[in-house]
């Protein structure tokens, strides 16, 4: 334990800001730990932290550990992820366009939209967040693959503006659409067929932080997406991971091996994909 001497001096917010920066080393800390690492005496580390927590600076776990707090996550990560994601993206979205033959693009949530970036086929460039564009997050496999693994008062944000039928196939029922994004999360595969535009469908996959919240997502533009699931989704799942862990990711968990792990008896792809449409909207 830290002797009171060695404390003595110092404001709160040096020792506020020593207990934030041993974040810097490790993602939980115990509170003996940061007792230990702050050299700061038990009383005051347990005040300090409590307190913390109750402003949901810190987050305390199940297990008892302590952690940064979603809100403070998500300042930080605001702006740096947006830049990380452009310098990390650059070479993932051109090798998975050059490798499929296909347009890709990546996208972030943005006041309720998803902006994107995108690889087109052929020898153009990879756009920039500068020039992002905005795409509806209902209706689309990139705003589906980043809203399944979103706090749940993103998704009720989302429904109250009203999912906007923009085809016959977009869901446009809060029940539908929360099931599209259970099996989302289930599956980590989200699926857009036909329903942003009659001529479009897309496959998406999540770029998961260590606690498993989307922070991108990278989605394959496909003509039928049964189809092009054997090639196309293996490719996604190796970009898609590999994003998470160049953005400092590392607690990243296997995906489901292949379609069949994600199905029940009598389920099929079709019914997965598009809850309460038969296979004939594939065809």
């Amino acid at each position: 334990m830290a002797s009171s001497e060695s404390a003595e001096g110092r404001t709160v917010i040096s020792k506020v800001a020593t207990i934030l920066m041993a974040y810097l080393y490790g993602e939980s800390h115990s509170l003996t730990e940061l007792t230990a690492v702050c050299d700061l005496p038990l009383s005051t580390t347990h005040r300090l932290v409590s307190e913390l927590a109750h402003c949901k600076i810190l987050d305390r776990a199940d297990s008892g550990e302590y952690r940064v707090g979603i809100p403070v996550r998500q300042i930080g990560a605001s702006k740096r992820c947006v830049i990380d994601l452009e310098e990390q993206s650059h070479f993932a979205l051109q090798d998975l366009s050059y490798t499929l033959d296909v347009t890709v693009r990546l996208g972030v949530l943005h006041e309720g939209e998803v902006a994107y970036v995108e690889k087109l086929t052929g020898r153009r460039p990879v756009t920039g967040f500068q020039d992002a564009r905005h795409l509806p997050a209902h209706a689309t496999a990139l705003g589906k693959a980043l809203l399944a693994f979103s706090p749940q008062q993103t998704v009720h944000a989302i429904l109250l503006r009203g999912l906007t039928a923009f085809t016959p196939y977009t869901l446009t029922t809060p029940e539908r659409f929360r099931r599209a994004l259970a099996m989302t999360r289930l599956s980590r595969l989200a699926v857009s067929h036909r329903e942003l535009t009659i001529s479009q469908s897309a496959i998406a996959v999540p770029v998961l932080n260590s606690e498993r919240e989307a922070v991108a997502a990278v989605e394959v533009l496909v003509e039928d997406p049964v189809s092009a699931l054997a090639t196309v989704r293996p490719a996604l799942d190796i970009a898609c991971r590999s994003l998470s862990r160049q953005l400092g990711y590392a607690k990243v968990t296997s995906p489901p091996r292949g379609l069949n792990a994600c199905l029940t008896r009598g389920q099929t792809a079709e019914s997965i994909f598009l809850p309460g449409m038969g296979s004939a909207q594939f065809q």
